[in-house]
């Protein structure tokens, strides 16, 4: 058994305040209410994108729409769910950016709609992870991303770049 796997509830999904605990991402900049399934290959995971959501004051002035780099941003943290899901020992680890390959993005979101993130992992190798996600509303393709992603020791990567007091 996977280390994730005692977050899952009875139906496989993990809610919000379990994401948490398993991803250094919090309030406001979580950009995954609740995984719907994971498993070694993929996973599932959605985005309500609430009226209040502190991005969309100012974008776009007196026309709210969710930014297309958090767009990416919410596909990411999904990856990187999949990838440590993926990994021995995923506590000890870090899993950064390290390369977008493609994004597309082919319609708007706007407050009141739900994003679906599907993530897809091509392979791990060694220190880095490919993984190719879709997002949808309801049906309808939003963006499409191709990214590589960066495995690296959390003590580490830490430490090099903390301040040093």
């Amino acid at each position: 058994m996977n280390s994730i796997d005692k977050f899952k509830d009875k139906g496989g999904g993990i809610s919000k305040e379990a994401i948490k605990k398993i991803i250094p991402y919090d309030n406001p900049f979580l950009m995954i209410d609740r995984i719907l399934e994971l498993n070694k290959k993929s996973i599932v995971a959605i985005k309500n994108v609430k009226k209040d959501e502190y991005y969309l004051k100012g974008h776009f002035k007196d026309f709210p729409i969710m930014p297309g780099a958090l767009i990416i941003e919410g596909l990411g943290q999904a990856a990187t769910m999949l990838v440590r899901y993926n990994i021995k020992n995923h506590e000890q680890k870090d899993i950064l950016a390290y390369k977008i390959r493609s994004a597309k993005f082919f319609r708007p979101t706007f407050p009141g709609q739900t994003l679906t993130f599907k993530a897809k992992l091509v392979f791990i190798f060694k220190k880095i992870a490919f993984v190719n996600g879709n997002v949808f509303r309801k049906d309808k393709l939003v963006s499409k991303v191709k990214m590589v992603l960066a495995i690296v020791d959390k003590e580490q990567f830490r430490g090099r770049y903390s301040k040093k007091k």
